[in-house]
């Protein structure tokens, strides 16, 4: 990811200022009433278009300010979901304001909103993907609970309690080898937020692998990403000037919504996962470095040995991978009756394992419905002031 020079005759300068020129030159040639009111709401419209640049680099800005630890963990997944959709919402008042200002009705400024939606309409695949890796992460947690419930328990430990254990940790190791050996390991197809879940057995580990689903066997979360990425390029001058400067936001907007989903296939198991993908931003973004940074990290992360092959980088699944692991590697090394010593070492390790299991029990359900929430806001977005058309 880099940060190329803007290339136009305005290097150096706010992209948005070649949009202040333009107002501020036809304001000296015309000072009539009307063409006062019109410079007015023009300008109004220009620190609106500002103000949003801003409000993205303050958000991007705390979300690259998380330490090593924080950075792809459940919270930090959320919080990055959280600025998503406060950005939606900001980007959606623009369009409504542009539209009732009836100042954005050129037919470059619909080409960019059409192109836009069009990489929004990619963006559901994700969420649905995504989801289904969520529901992925909640079989492995139900596995947790068995062997919390079989070690956890204050009373003296016995070979029954052992072999649940081990059984469960032997159910979960098997799932996320298959995860990270296989691409549609999570099912051959993911469900979309539009059907109903009602008919699941949470009994059964691979009972929502069979239900309804949205995309294809074939489905690739990685071309998925490459798709929404694909001629997202920066506005130029004359773009900037056609759309009366809603250009700039488009674009902002389609490079938080081509990060949010990269971020989220990133740490959430998906069919055929893939972080390659080219960001190109202009040094000119002020939210340009903090989403440069934030890339470069997460890319980072995914080289380390021990994430390489990784089904998903989020640290609770990270966590849960490496705490079971030590846990049923003890549990075959043990004897009975259990020495004193070996007792209070499982006895550690369930509550190693048990902090992981408490930050997933709380966090797993907002953050699913976080994603829904995201999935359904794209959706009204082409409705809710997504044409740059009166009405």
């Amino acid at each position: 990811m880099h940060t190329p020079d803007y290339q136009g005759s305005h290097v150096g300068r706010s992209i948005l200022s070649l949009r202040r020129d333009h107002h501020a030159a036809a304001a000296d040639a015309a000072m009539d009433p009307q063409h006062r009111d019109a410079a007015s709401a023009a300008q109004e419209l220009e620190l609106e278009l500002e103000a949003f640049q801003r409000q993205v680099a303050d958000r991007l800005l705390d979300l690259s300010s998380a330490s090593a630890d924080d950075l792809l963990s459940l919270a930090w997944v959320r919080k990055l979901l959280d600025a998503f959709l406060c950005c939606q919402e900001e980007f959606g008042a623009i369009l409504l304001n542009n539209n009732r200002a009836n100042v954005a009705r050129s037919p470059a400024a619909e080409r960019l909103l059409a192109e836009f939606h069009e990489r929004s309409v990619k963006a559901l695949d994700v969420c649905n993907a995504v989801r289904d890796g969520i529901e992925q992460i909640r079989q492995w947690h139900k596995l947790l609970e068995i062997v919390m419930c079989a070690l956890g328990n204050r009373r003296s430990l016995g070979e029954g309690q052992f072999r649940r254990a081990k059984k469960a940790l032997i159910d979960l190791a098997i799932a996320m080898l298959d995860e990270k050996d296989s691409s549609t390991a999570i099912g051959q197809r993911n469900r979309s937020f539009g059907r109903s879940n009602a008919s699941r057995d949470p009994r059964s580990i691979g009972h929502f692998r069979s239900l309804s689903w949205s995309v294809s066997r074939s489905w690739s979360a990685a071309k998925q990403i490459l798709a929404i990425g694909n001629n997202l390029n920066a506005p130029r001058g004359n773009e900037v000037a056609a759309t009366n400067g809603l250009a700039v936001p488009i674009f902002t907007m389609g490079m938080v919504l081509l990060f949010v989903m990269w971020a989220l296939v990133a740490a959430i198991p998906c069919q055929d996962r893939g972080l390659q993908v080219h960001f190109s931003v202009p040094r000119q973004f002020v939210w340009a470095a903090p989403i440069i940074s934030l890339h470069d990290r997460i890319m980072e992360e995914s080289k380390k040995r021990e994430r390489k092959n990784a089904c998903g980088l989020m640290r609770e699944i990270y966590q849960i991978e490496k705490y079971s692991r030590v846990m049923s590697e003890m549990v075959d090394s043990v004897n009975f009756p259990l020495t004193e010593e070996k007792e209070g070492e499982v006895r550690q390790r369930v509550q190693e394992l048990g902090q992981v299991f408490e930050v997933v029990n709380e966090g797993l359900d907002p953050l699913e419905r976080q994603v829904r929430e995201v999935f359904h806001r794209i959706v009204r977005s082409r409705t809710d002031g997504g044409s740059c058309s009166s009405t």
